[in-house]
C-alpha cells in the first residue's frame, strides 16, 4: 500500500507541473452537435459541461469527477468533451467496466457522431481479434480519434499517437492501480472519470 501511495503521489505531482494543449471548441459545427441532443440540459449538467470545457482550454491536465446517477446526463458531458478533443485533432479513449457498457456507448456515440469526420472504434473481448489489430494500428498512427473500450485497453501494445482525453466511465468498477496505469498514457493527458 506504501508503494502505490508513493507512485500515486509521485504521478500527482507529476500531472501538476505539467502544461498540456490547450483544446478549444469549435465555435458553429459544436453547437450543431450539442443541438442533436434530444433533451434540455439541466442546470448542473450545463455547469458539468462548462467546467470540463474550461477544463480542456486551461493548458493544465485536467482531472474531473463527475457524479450523478443513472440516467443525470453523464454520457452527455463526455460525449461533448470527447467531440471537442478529437475536433481539435487528439485521441479519445473512453475506458469502461463491461463488454456490453461498451458496446451500448460505441452504438450511442456512432449514431450521436454520426456525419462528422470523426472515427469511433471499439475494442472488447466480443471484438474479433483481427478488427482489434486495425484498431491498435489506426490508434498508433492517428487515424482513430475516439475508442471505446473495457480493460483491453490497458493492454502493453496499445499505443496512441496523440492522447488528449482519457474518460473512465463507472470508475468504481476499477482498481487504483488501473485507473493510474491509464493516466500514465501520457501524464499531460486530460481525465474525466
Amino acid at each position: 500500500i506504501r508503494e502505490m501511495a508513493d507512485e500515486l503521489i509521485g504521478i500527482a505531482a507529476a500531472r501538476s507541473l505539467k502544461t498540456s494543449p490547450r483544446i478549444f471548441v469549435p465555435d458553429a459545427i459544436y453547437e450543431e452537435f450539442c443541438a442533436r441532443f434530444p433533451f434540455t440540459e439541466t442546470d448542473d449538467q450545463a455547469r458539468a459541461i462548462a467546467d470540463v470545457l474550461d477544463d480542456l482550454e486551461s493548458g493544465h491536465p485536467a482531472d474531473r469527477l463527475i457524479c450523478g446517477d443513472v440516467g443525470f446526463g453523464k454520457t452527455e458531458i463526455a460525449m461533448r468533451a470527447a467531440f471537442a478533443v478529437a475536433y481539435d485533432g487528439k485521441q479519445v479513449a473512453i475506458v469502461v467496466p463491461t463488454t456490453l457498457l461498451c458496446r451500448q456507448h460505441f452504438q450511442n456515440f456512432v449514431q450521436r457522431f454520426a456525419g462528422f469526420p470523426i472515427r469511433i472504434e471499439q475494442v472488447s473481448r466480443l471484438v474479433a481479434s483481427g478488427q482489434i489489430n486495425a484498431v491498435k494500428q489506426g490508434l498508433k498512427d492517428g487515424s482513430v480519434d475516439i475508442v471505446i473500450g473495457t480493460h483491453a485497453l490497458l493492454a502493453k501494445d496499445v499505443r496512441f499517437r496523440e492522447l488528449g482525453l482519457l474518460v473512465i466511465d463507472e470508475e468504481q468498477h476499477f482498481g487504483v492501480a488501473h485507473k493510474e496505469r491509464l493516466k500514465r498514457l501520457r501524464s499531460d493527458v486530460h481525465v474525466l472519470t
